[in-house]
């Protein structure tokens, strides 16, 4: 199996590739792998954890490997034991990524992560930046390949169905250079689809889930999920929220303030970048429950952290004779440490649904995210009850 990460030198996605090398030389357990539980244990069959490469897109600098980007990351955060990273310097010094797009990325972005190396800063026209990534996956990809989007949160851009309302409207604006349309996620899910290589979005950004996309997924037989990965605070809320509801408990109000640090930190404070996150981590809570209680959600950088995310909940509800009582959580959590795994179960699942016959939207893979596409099932329980149903169903 291959895969392909769009944000290739990004801490999730270098854990991540890490994190198989080591479990692939013994140096680490499975502890974390959704896929490594008894309920999915046929999945080695079809999606063995043996990953055979690993490529991606990256706006970077490109005179860099993944190793000298991990052990960056590394220095920051001591995330894992360092005998590890050593352990896997010249494995990880062999994978380097091919130049990607920040069409419409947002100011976070280009701000923080400048200078970048960009198609479209080459003087692309949007057809030809699809033609050059289209070339990249393809020349890397086999039947076995699957692309996971784990670059940056993009600006959410208006919805126009001209363009994203059909497969034909969108590459109508492709050919017309349209790059006020057209984001980098979605360009990527487009080359990702159009390829048949099933694509996952772990991000906030639109990715996959206009209707256009949908269509040619559809048309191309190949599975697809989104959108961003349920990791941290969002986890705890969904596994929470439920627990008011079987007890007939009245929330009335939830505030989550989220503090971190590193470049995801960086990026968010940026208020174009953030919105969509915010809206993201907002809405399950009313999903969830079936109404809507006072929320207030804030995310803000703070330096020291790093890649440290904590969240700060503080649940106000109502109970028996109208008393009302209060609840509190704190979650504190290496970000790409509860993220890597999950972008290995997702390609795995991904991989096997598509060996299955399975195409368009895998609503039943919400598990992994905050806003799953085509479900209003927000609720972790019921979610990984699907989730094996679904697995067991392919595969009586």
């Amino acid at each position: 199996m291959k895969l392909w990460l769009f944000g290739l030198y990004g801490i999730v996605s270098s854990t991540a590739v890490a994190g198989i090398k080591a479990i692939q030389k013994g140096l680490s357990e499975e502890t974390g792998l959704v896929s490594q539980l008894p309920h999915f244990k046929e999945i080695e069959k079809y999606s063995p954890l043996s990953f055979e490469e690993f490529g991606g897109h990256e706006i970077r600098s490109l005179d860099k490997n993944l190793y000298t980007e991990l052990e960056k990351h590394w220095e920051k955060n001591r995330h894992f034991d360092y005998k590890i990273l050593k352990a896997l310097k010249d494995d990880l010094s062999k994978i380097k990524a091919k130049k990607g797009t920040a069409l419409n990325c947002g100011e976070g972005v280009l701000q923080e992560l400048s200078p970048i190396e960009t198609l479209e800063n080459d003087g692309l026209h949007l057809a030809e930046i699809v033609e050059k990534l289209e070339k990249d996956i393809t020349d890397f990809a086999d039947e076995n390949s699957v692309a996971i989007n784990v670059a940056s949160t993009e600006p959410l851009i208006p919805y126009d169905e001209q363009v994203h309302g059909s497969l034909k409207g969108f590459e109508k604006a492709i050919e017309e250079d349209r790059k006020d349309k057209i984001s980098a996620s979605m360009i990527y899910a487009y080359v990702s689809l159009k390829n048949r290589i099933p694509y996952g979005n772990f991000t906030p950004s639109t990715g996959s889930s206009i209707p256009a996309l949908k269509e040619l997924a559809e048309k191309n037989s190949v599975p697809h999920c989104g959108n961003d990965g349920k990791t941290g605070e969002t986890l705890v809320k969904t596994t929470l929220a439920p627990m008011f509801a079987y007890r007939n408990l009245k929330v009335l109000g939830w505030m989550g303030y989220n503090i971190l640090g590193d470049l995801d930190g960086k990026v968010l404070a940026h208020k174009s970048n953030r919105e969509s996150k915010v809206r993201s981590k907002d809405k399950v809570i009313e999903k969830t429950l079936g109404y809507s209680p006072y929320t207030i959600t804030e995310i803000n950088f703070f330096p020291s952290l790093e890649d440290n995310k904590t969240a700060f909940d503080f649940i106000h509800y109502e109970g028996f004779l109208g008393t009302k009582m209060k609840f509190y959580f704190i979650w504190d959590a290496v970000d790409a440490t509860v993220a890597a795994p999950l972008i290995i179960d997702i390609a795995r699942f991904l991989n096997f649904a598509k060996k299955k016959g399975v195409k368009g939207v895998v609503k039943e893979l919400s598990f992994f995210f905050k806003s799953p596409m085509d479900t209003q099932n927000y609720n972790t329980h019921s979610q990984f009850e699907t989730l094996v149903k679904w697995f067991k169903g392919l595969n009586p």
